[in-house]
Protein backbone atom coordinates (compact mmCIF):
# COMPACT_ATOMS: atom_id res chain seq x y z
CA UNK A 1 0.00 0.00 0.00
CA UNK A 2 1.24 3.55 -0.63
CA UNK A 3 1.87 5.68 2.44
CA UNK A 4 2.05 9.49 2.39
CA UNK A 5 2.68 11.65 -0.59
CA UNK A 6 6.15 10.33 -1.32
CA UNK A 7 4.75 7.33 -3.13
CA UNK A 8 7.07 4.85 -1.36
CA UNK A 9 5.64 1.34 -1.30
CA UNK A 10 5.18 -0.03 2.20
CA UNK A 11 4.86 -3.79 2.78
CA UNK A 12 1.80 -4.85 4.75
CA UNK A 13 2.67 -6.03 8.23
CA UNK A 14 1.49 -9.55 7.47
CA UNK A 15 4.09 -9.78 4.66
CA UNK A 16 7.10 -8.53 6.58
CA UNK A 17 8.18 -12.04 7.64
CA UNK A 18 11.51 -12.65 5.82
CA UNK A 19 10.93 -16.41 5.48
CA UNK A 20 7.47 -15.92 4.01
CA UNK A 21 8.78 -13.33 1.58
CA UNK A 22 11.57 -15.68 0.50
CA UNK A 23 9.10 -18.48 -0.13
CA UNK A 24 6.87 -16.20 -2.20
CA UNK A 25 9.84 -15.02 -4.25
CA UNK A 26 10.91 -18.64 -4.80
CA UNK A 27 7.45 -19.73 -5.98
CA UNK A 28 7.17 -16.69 -8.23
CA UNK A 29 10.59 -17.52 -9.64
CA UNK A 30 9.50 -21.06 -10.45
CA UNK A 31 6.46 -19.77 -12.30
CA UNK A 32 8.58 -17.32 -14.26
CA UNK A 33 11.10 -20.03 -15.14
CA UNK A 34 8.31 -22.29 -16.36
CA UNK A 35 6.82 -19.50 -18.43
CA UNK A 36 10.14 -18.39 -19.91
CA UNK A 37 11.84 -21.72 -20.56
CA UNK A 38 8.97 -23.94 -21.75
CA UNK A 39 9.36 -24.25 -25.51
CA UNK A 40 6.96 -25.45 -28.16
CA UNK A 41 9.08 -26.41 -31.13
CA UNK A 42 6.25 -27.25 -33.52
CA UNK A 43 2.47 -26.94 -33.52
CA UNK A 44 0.03 -27.69 -36.34
CA UNK A 45 -3.78 -27.63 -36.54
CA UNK A 46 -4.01 -27.89 -40.36
CA UNK A 47 -5.78 -24.86 -41.74
CA UNK A 48 -6.31 -23.93 -45.38
CA UNK A 49 -2.65 -22.93 -45.72
CA UNK A 50 -1.26 -26.22 -44.42
CA UNK A 51 0.69 -26.86 -47.64
CA UNK A 52 2.93 -23.86 -46.83
CA UNK A 53 4.31 -25.88 -43.92
CA UNK A 54 3.97 -29.48 -45.10
CA UNK A 55 5.57 -30.87 -48.25
CA UNK A 56 4.67 -34.22 -49.85
CA UNK A 57 7.63 -36.42 -50.72
CA UNK A 58 8.54 -36.86 -54.37
CA UNK A 59 10.93 -39.74 -53.72
CA UNK A 60 8.38 -42.05 -55.38
CA UNK A 61 6.03 -41.21 -58.20
CA UNK A 62 3.06 -43.17 -56.89
CA UNK A 63 2.64 -41.81 -53.37
CA UNK A 64 -0.96 -41.40 -52.22
CA UNK A 65 -2.54 -37.95 -52.20
CA UNK A 66 -3.40 -36.02 -49.02
CA UNK A 67 -6.49 -33.84 -48.75
CA UNK A 68 -7.69 -31.33 -46.15
CA UNK A 69 -11.00 -32.36 -44.59
CA UNK A 70 -12.99 -32.61 -41.37
CA UNK A 71 -14.28 -36.00 -42.45
CA UNK A 72 -17.78 -37.42 -42.46
CA UNK A 73 -18.42 -36.40 -38.85
CA UNK A 74 -16.84 -33.86 -36.55
CA UNK A 75 -17.40 -31.68 -33.51
CA UNK A 76 -16.30 -28.44 -35.14
CA UNK A 77 -15.87 -28.34 -38.91
CA UNK A 78 -13.00 -25.84 -38.81
CA UNK A 79 -11.19 -27.09 -35.70
CA UNK A 80 -11.42 -30.73 -36.77
CA UNK A 81 -9.83 -30.20 -40.18
CA UNK A 82 -6.83 -32.45 -40.75
CA UNK A 83 -5.00 -34.11 -43.60
CA UNK A 84 -6.56 -37.34 -44.82
CA UNK A 85 -5.21 -40.27 -46.81
CA UNK A 86 -7.41 -40.43 -49.91
CA UNK A 87 -6.34 -43.41 -52.07
CA UNK A 88 -6.44 -47.10 -51.17
CA UNK A 89 -3.37 -49.34 -51.18
CA UNK A 90 -0.82 -46.53 -51.24
CA UNK A 91 2.31 -45.35 -49.47
CA UNK A 92 2.08 -41.83 -48.04
CA UNK A 93 4.86 -39.44 -47.09
CA UNK A 94 4.55 -35.79 -46.07
CA UNK A 95 6.77 -33.79 -43.72
CA UNK A 96 7.41 -30.40 -42.16
CA UNK A 97 10.60 -28.83 -40.80
CA UNK A 98 11.27 -26.40 -37.95
CA UNK A 99 14.20 -24.88 -36.09
CA UNK A 100 16.49 -27.63 -34.83
CA UNK A 101 16.56 -28.32 -31.11
CA UNK A 102 18.11 -30.68 -28.58
CA UNK A 103 16.08 -32.38 -25.90
CA UNK A 104 19.06 -32.83 -23.61
CA UNK A 105 18.08 -32.05 -20.02
CA UNK A 106 14.42 -31.49 -20.98
CA UNK A 107 11.26 -33.46 -21.55
CA UNK A 108 10.40 -34.31 -25.13
CA UNK A 109 6.63 -34.43 -25.64
CA UNK A 110 5.22 -35.66 -28.96
CA UNK A 111 1.45 -35.49 -29.43
CA UNK A 112 -0.97 -35.80 -32.35
CA UNK A 113 -4.46 -37.03 -33.16
CA UNK A 114 -5.64 -39.59 -35.71
CA UNK A 115 -9.16 -40.59 -36.73
CA UNK A 116 -9.60 -43.86 -38.66
CA UNK A 117 -13.10 -43.00 -39.82
CA UNK A 118 -12.84 -45.60 -42.63
CA UNK A 119 -12.70 -48.35 -39.97
CA UNK A 120 -9.15 -49.19 -41.01
CA UNK A 121 -8.26 -52.82 -41.67
CA UNK A 122 -4.55 -52.50 -42.38
CA UNK A 123 -2.38 -49.42 -42.19
CA UNK A 124 -0.19 -47.17 -40.09
CA UNK A 125 -1.29 -44.17 -38.06
CA UNK A 126 2.03 -43.04 -36.60
CA UNK A 127 4.27 -40.00 -36.74
CA UNK A 128 8.05 -39.82 -37.15
CA UNK A 129 10.25 -37.23 -35.45
CA UNK A 130 13.45 -36.81 -37.43
CA UNK A 131 16.65 -34.83 -37.91
CA UNK A 132 16.25 -32.02 -40.42
CA UNK A 133 15.41 -33.85 -43.64
CA UNK A 134 14.79 -32.78 -47.23
CA UNK A 135 11.01 -33.16 -47.50
CA UNK A 136 11.20 -34.21 -51.14
CA UNK A 137 13.42 -37.17 -50.19
CA UNK A 138 11.44 -38.55 -47.25
CA UNK A 139 10.60 -42.26 -47.54
CA UNK A 140 10.57 -45.42 -45.46
CA UNK A 141 14.37 -45.53 -45.39
CA UNK A 142 14.79 -41.99 -44.06
CA UNK A 143 16.48 -41.75 -40.69
CA UNK A 144 14.18 -40.91 -37.79
CA UNK A 145 14.73 -40.60 -34.04
CA UNK A 146 11.28 -41.58 -32.75
CA UNK A 147 8.37 -43.31 -34.46
CA UNK A 148 5.20 -43.24 -32.39
CA UNK A 149 1.52 -44.04 -32.87
CA UNK A 150 -1.03 -46.73 -33.70
CA UNK A 151 -0.50 -49.54 -36.19
CA UNK A 152 -3.38 -51.79 -37.27
CA UNK A 153 -3.26 -54.78 -39.61
CA UNK A 154 -5.38 -57.87 -39.07
CA UNK A 155 -4.76 -59.18 -35.57
CA UNK A 156 -2.07 -56.53 -34.96
CA UNK A 157 -3.58 -53.57 -33.13
CA UNK A 158 -0.79 -51.94 -31.17
CA UNK A 159 0.94 -48.67 -30.37
CA UNK A 160 4.37 -48.41 -31.97
CA UNK A 161 7.11 -46.63 -30.06
CA UNK A 162 10.46 -47.00 -31.80
CA UNK A 163 13.78 -45.29 -31.00
CA UNK A 164 16.80 -44.87 -33.23
CA UNK A 165 20.07 -45.71 -31.47
CA UNK A 166 23.52 -46.23 -32.94
CA UNK A 167 22.27 -47.03 -36.42
CA UNK A 168 19.42 -49.32 -35.33
CA UNK A 169 15.67 -48.83 -34.89
CA UNK A 170 14.70 -50.42 -31.59
CA UNK A 171 11.23 -51.90 -31.13
CA UNK A 172 9.30 -51.41 -27.90
CA UNK A 173 9.19 -54.61 -25.84
CA UNK A 174 5.65 -53.73 -24.81
CA UNK A 175 2.71 -53.87 -27.23
CA UNK A 176 -0.22 -51.94 -25.71
CA UNK A 177 -3.41 -52.09 -27.73
CA UNK A 178 -4.31 -48.98 -29.72
CA UNK A 179 -7.80 -47.55 -30.22
CA UNK A 180 -9.68 -49.30 -33.03
CA UNK A 181 -12.95 -47.37 -33.39
CA UNK A 182 -13.69 -44.61 -35.93
CA UNK A 183 -13.37 -41.60 -33.60
CA UNK A 184 -10.44 -39.21 -33.14
CA UNK A 185 -7.88 -40.25 -30.55
CA UNK A 186 -4.88 -38.36 -29.23
CA UNK A 187 -1.56 -40.15 -28.68
CA UNK A 188 1.08 -38.59 -26.43
CA UNK A 189 4.66 -39.75 -25.83
CA UNK A 190 6.67 -38.20 -22.99
CA UNK A 191 10.42 -38.89 -22.94
CA UNK A 192 12.07 -37.59 -19.79
CA UNK A 193 15.73 -36.66 -19.24
CA UNK A 194 16.06 -39.18 -16.40
CA UNK A 195 15.52 -42.07 -18.85
CA UNK A 196 11.85 -42.71 -18.02
CA UNK A 197 8.84 -42.34 -20.29
CA UNK A 198 5.05 -42.30 -20.37
CA UNK A 199 2.49 -42.95 -23.09
CA UNK A 200 -0.95 -41.37 -22.91
CA UNK A 201 -4.04 -42.03 -25.02
CA UNK A 202 -6.67 -39.31 -24.81
CA UNK A 203 -4.73 -37.89 -21.83
CA UNK A 204 -4.97 -41.15 -19.87
CA UNK A 205 -1.76 -43.01 -19.02
CA UNK A 206 -1.48 -46.21 -21.02
CA UNK A 207 2.11 -47.25 -20.27
CA UNK A 208 5.25 -46.08 -18.49
CA UNK A 209 8.69 -47.38 -17.61
CA UNK A 210 12.37 -46.85 -18.34
CA UNK A 211 14.07 -46.69 -21.70
CA UNK A 212 16.82 -49.09 -20.64
CA UNK A 213 14.41 -51.79 -19.47
CA UNK A 214 11.80 -51.54 -22.23
CA UNK A 215 14.11 -51.24 -25.27
CA UNK A 216 17.33 -53.03 -26.15
CA UNK A 217 19.48 -49.90 -26.12
CA UNK A 218 22.26 -51.55 -24.12
CA UNK A 219 23.77 -54.94 -23.49
CA UNK A 220 22.33 -56.61 -20.37
CA UNK A 221 23.95 -55.56 -17.09
CA UNK A 222 24.45 -59.18 -16.03
CA UNK A 223 24.88 -62.48 -17.85
CA UNK A 224 24.82 -66.16 -16.76
CA UNK A 225 28.26 -67.21 -15.50
CA UNK A 226 29.65 -69.53 -18.23
CA UNK A 227 31.91 -71.20 -15.65
CA UNK A 228 29.16 -72.01 -13.18
CA UNK A 229 28.20 -75.71 -13.25
CA UNK A 230 25.18 -77.51 -11.86
CA UNK A 231 26.11 -79.50 -8.68
CA UNK A 232 26.04 -83.25 -9.12
CA UNK A 233 23.58 -83.68 -6.27
CA UNK A 234 21.18 -81.05 -7.63
CA UNK A 235 17.64 -82.45 -7.78
CA UNK A 236 15.53 -80.84 -10.49
CA UNK A 237 12.64 -83.33 -10.59
CA UNK A 238 9.66 -81.56 -9.02
CA UNK A 239 7.79 -84.85 -8.44
CA UNK A 240 8.68 -88.41 -7.58
CA UNK A 241 6.96 -91.81 -7.46
CA UNK A 242 5.33 -92.40 -4.08
CA UNK A 243 7.48 -95.10 -2.40
CA UNK A 244 4.53 -96.16 -0.24
CA UNK A 245 2.16 -96.69 -3.16
CA UNK A 246 1.73 -100.42 -3.93
CA UNK A 247 0.35 -102.19 -6.97
CA UNK A 248 -3.04 -103.84 -6.25
CA UNK A 249 -2.95 -107.68 -6.21
CA UNK A 250 -5.56 -107.94 -9.01
CA UNK A 251 -3.90 -105.36 -11.28
CA UNK A 252 -2.61 -107.88 -13.82
CA UNK A 253 -5.62 -110.20 -13.79
CA UNK A 254 -7.04 -108.84 -17.03
CA UNK A 255 -5.18 -109.38 -20.36
CA UNK A 256 -4.67 -106.50 -22.81
CA UNK A 257 -6.83 -108.21 -25.49
CA UNK A 258 -9.75 -110.63 -25.43
CA UNK A 259 -11.79 -112.56 -27.99
CA UNK A 260 -14.71 -110.50 -29.27
CA UNK A 261 -17.69 -111.91 -27.34
CA UNK A 262 -20.14 -110.66 -29.97
CA UNK A 263 -18.40 -112.26 -32.92
CA UNK A 264 -20.03 -115.38 -34.43
CA UNK A 265 -18.73 -118.02 -36.79
CA UNK A 266 -19.83 -117.35 -40.38
CA UNK A 267 -22.41 -119.80 -41.79
CA UNK A 268 -20.16 -120.78 -44.67
CA UNK A 269 -17.17 -121.55 -42.44
CA UNK A 270 -15.70 -124.99 -43.26
CA UNK A 271 -13.34 -126.26 -40.54
CA UNK A 272 -11.82 -128.83 -42.91
CA UNK A 273 -10.87 -126.11 -45.38
CA UNK A 274 -10.65 -123.02 -43.17
CA UNK A 275 -9.42 -124.58 -39.93
CA UNK A 276 -10.84 -124.07 -36.50
CA UNK A 277 -12.72 -120.76 -36.29
CA UNK A 278 -11.58 -118.29 -33.65
CA UNK A 279 -13.21 -115.04 -32.73
CA UNK A 280 -11.16 -111.89 -33.59
CA UNK A 281 -9.30 -110.21 -30.72
CA UNK A 282 -10.34 -106.80 -29.43
CA UNK A 283 -9.01 -104.46 -26.74
CA UNK A 284 -10.02 -105.48 -23.28
CA UNK A 285 -11.94 -102.64 -21.62
CA UNK A 286 -10.95 -104.05 -18.21
CA UNK A 287 -7.22 -104.00 -18.96
CA UNK A 288 -5.49 -101.48 -16.67
CA UNK A 289 -2.19 -101.13 -18.47
CA UNK A 290 1.22 -100.82 -16.91
CA UNK A 291 0.99 -99.99 -13.22
CA UNK A 292 2.79 -96.86 -12.05
CA UNK A 293 3.02 -95.46 -8.58
CA UNK A 294 1.28 -92.12 -8.11
CA UNK A 295 3.45 -89.01 -8.18
CA UNK A 296 3.99 -86.87 -5.11
CA UNK A 297 6.01 -83.66 -4.51
CA UNK A 298 9.71 -84.39 -4.28
CA UNK A 299 11.02 -83.23 -0.88
CA UNK A 300 14.55 -83.01 -2.33
CA UNK A 301 13.52 -80.76 -5.22
CA UNK A 302 15.66 -77.61 -5.39
CA UNK A 303 14.02 -75.91 -8.35
CA UNK A 304 15.22 -75.33 -11.89
CA UNK A 305 18.95 -74.81 -11.79
CA UNK A 306 20.32 -71.67 -13.34
CA UNK A 307 23.89 -70.46 -13.43
CA UNK A 308 24.56 -67.46 -11.21
CA UNK A 309 24.53 -64.01 -12.75
CA UNK A 310 27.75 -62.04 -13.10
CA UNK A 311 28.50 -58.54 -14.35
CA UNK A 312 28.51 -58.37 -18.12
CA UNK A 313 31.93 -57.13 -19.25
CA UNK A 314 30.33 -55.79 -22.46
CA UNK A 315 27.78 -53.64 -20.63
CA UNK A 316 28.32 -49.91 -21.00
CA UNK A 317 26.03 -47.43 -19.29
CA UNK A 318 24.70 -44.54 -21.36
CA UNK A 319 23.06 -41.51 -19.79
CA UNK A 320 22.00 -40.16 -23.18
CA UNK A 321 19.32 -42.68 -24.10
CA UNK A 322 16.47 -40.95 -25.95
CA UNK A 323 18.44 -37.72 -26.27
CA UNK A 324 18.92 -36.11 -29.69
CA UNK A 325 20.76 -32.92 -30.59
CA UNK A 326 19.37 -32.00 -34.02
CA UNK A 327 15.63 -32.71 -34.11
CA UNK A 328 14.28 -30.67 -37.02
CA UNK A 329 11.54 -32.47 -38.97
CA UNK A 330 8.29 -34.33 -38.40
CA UNK A 331 6.67 -36.68 -40.92
CA UNK A 332 3.77 -38.96 -41.61
CA UNK A 333 5.38 -41.80 -43.57
CA UNK A 334 3.13 -44.84 -43.77
CA UNK A 335 1.23 -47.43 -45.80
CA UNK A 336 -2.55 -47.90 -45.84
CA UNK A 337 -4.68 -50.56 -47.54
CA UNK A 338 -7.96 -48.75 -46.88
CA UNK A 339 -7.50 -44.98 -46.92
CA UNK A 340 -9.43 -42.41 -44.92
CA UNK A 341 -7.35 -41.68 -41.80
CA UNK A 342 -7.28 -38.02 -40.71
CA UNK A 343 -4.20 -36.68 -38.90
CA UNK A 344 -4.43 -33.48 -36.89
CA UNK A 345 -3.25 -31.39 -33.95
CA UNK A 346 0.47 -32.10 -33.92
CA UNK A 347 2.59 -30.61 -31.15
CA UNK A 348 6.23 -31.15 -30.20
CA UNK A 349 7.23 -29.43 -26.98
CA UNK A 350 9.22 -29.78 -23.78
CA UNK A 351 6.17 -29.16 -21.59
CA UNK A 352 3.47 -31.71 -20.85
CA UNK A 353 1.28 -28.89 -19.53
CA UNK A 354 1.59 -27.17 -22.90
CA UNK A 355 0.50 -30.39 -24.66
CA UNK A 356 -2.41 -30.82 -22.26
CA UNK A 357 -3.59 -27.25 -22.86
CA UNK A 358 -3.34 -27.85 -26.61
CA UNK A 359 -5.51 -30.95 -26.21
CA UNK A 360 -8.13 -28.96 -24.28
CA UNK A 361 -8.23 -26.35 -27.06
CA UNK A 362 -8.55 -28.93 -29.86
CA UNK A 363 -9.73 -32.53 -29.50
CA UNK A 364 -10.82 -32.07 -25.92
CA UNK A 365 -13.18 -29.31 -27.02
CA UNK A 366 -14.68 -31.18 -29.99
CA UNK A 367 -14.75 -34.88 -29.06
CA UNK A 368 -18.28 -34.86 -27.62
CA UNK A 369 -19.66 -33.08 -30.68
CA UNK A 370 -17.84 -35.52 -32.97
CA UNK A 371 -19.40 -38.49 -31.19
CA UNK A 372 -22.85 -36.89 -31.26
CA UNK A 373 -22.67 -36.22 -35.00
CA UNK A 374 -21.53 -39.77 -35.70
CA UNK A 375 -24.40 -41.19 -33.63
CA UNK A 376 -26.90 -38.99 -35.47
CA UNK A 377 -25.51 -40.08 -38.84
CA UNK A 378 -25.73 -43.75 -37.83
CA UNK A 379 -29.32 -43.23 -36.70
CA UNK A 380 -30.16 -41.61 -40.06
CA UNK A 381 -28.51 -44.47 -41.94
CA UNK A 382 -30.44 -47.06 -39.93
CA UNK A 383 -33.68 -45.20 -40.62
CA UNK A 384 -32.89 -45.03 -44.33
CA UNK A 385 -32.01 -48.74 -44.44
CA UNK A 386 -35.27 -49.60 -42.67
CA UNK A 387 -37.29 -47.50 -45.12
CA UNK A 388 -35.55 -49.15 -48.07
CA UNK A 389 -36.19 -52.60 -46.57
CA UNK A 390 -39.90 -51.90 -46.17
CA UNK A 391 -40.06 -50.53 -49.70
CA UNK A 392 -38.42 -53.70 -51.08
CA UNK A 393 -40.84 -55.89 -49.12
CA UNK A 394 -43.85 -53.97 -50.48
CA UNK A 395 -42.53 -54.24 -54.03
CA UNK A 396 -41.94 -57.97 -53.58
CA UNK A 397 -45.46 -58.44 -52.22
CA UNK A 398 -46.91 -56.45 -55.11
CA UNK A 399 -44.90 -58.47 -57.63
CA UNK A 400 -45.98 -61.74 -56.02
CA UNK A 401 -49.64 -60.63 -56.10
CA UNK A 402 -49.38 -59.73 -59.80
CA UNK A 403 -47.81 -63.12 -60.54
CA UNK A 404 -50.73 -64.83 -58.78
CA UNK A 405 -53.21 -62.81 -60.85
CA UNK A 406 -51.39 -63.83 -64.04
CA UNK A 407 -51.54 -67.49 -63.02
CA UNK A 408 -55.28 -67.23 -62.29
CA UNK A 409 -55.91 -65.65 -65.70
CA UNK A 410 -53.93 -68.40 -67.43
CA UNK A 411 -55.92 -71.06 -65.60
CA UNK A 412 -59.21 -69.40 -66.59
CA UNK A 413 -58.09 -69.27 -70.22
CA UNK A 414 -57.16 -72.96 -70.08
CA UNK A 415 -60.57 -73.85 -68.62
CA UNK A 416 -62.41 -71.89 -71.32
CA UNK A 417 -60.39 -73.63 -74.04
CA UNK A 418 -61.18 -77.05 -72.50
CA UNK A 419 -64.90 -76.18 -72.39
CA UNK A 420 -64.87 -75.29 -76.08
CA UNK A 421 -63.16 -78.60 -76.91
CA UNK A 422 -65.83 -80.48 -74.90
CA UNK A 423 -68.62 -78.69 -76.83
CA UNK A 424 -67.07 -79.72 -80.11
Amino acid sequence: RAAGGGGNLQISKSFRDPLLCSMLRFLLGLLLVEAVFCTTYFKETFGSDWEKTWTPSSKKSDYGKWKLTSGKFYGDKEKDQGIQTSQDAKFYAVSASFDEFSNEGKDLVIQFSVKHEQNIDCGGGYVKVMPTTDAAQVDGDSKYYVMFGPDICGATKKIHFIFHYKGKNLLWKKEPRCETDTFSHVYTAIIKPDGTYEVLVDQVKKESGTLEEDWDFLKPKTIPDPNDKKPKDWVDEAEMADPEDKKPDDWDDEPEQIADPEATQPDDWDEEEDGKWEAPMISNPKFKGEWKAKMIPNPEYKGVWKPKEIDNPEYEADDNLGKYTDVGSVAFDLWQVKSGSIFDNVIITDSLDEAKDFYKETNGATKDGEKKMQEEKEAEERKKEEEERKKREEEEKKSASEDEDDVDEEEEDDEEEDDKKDEL
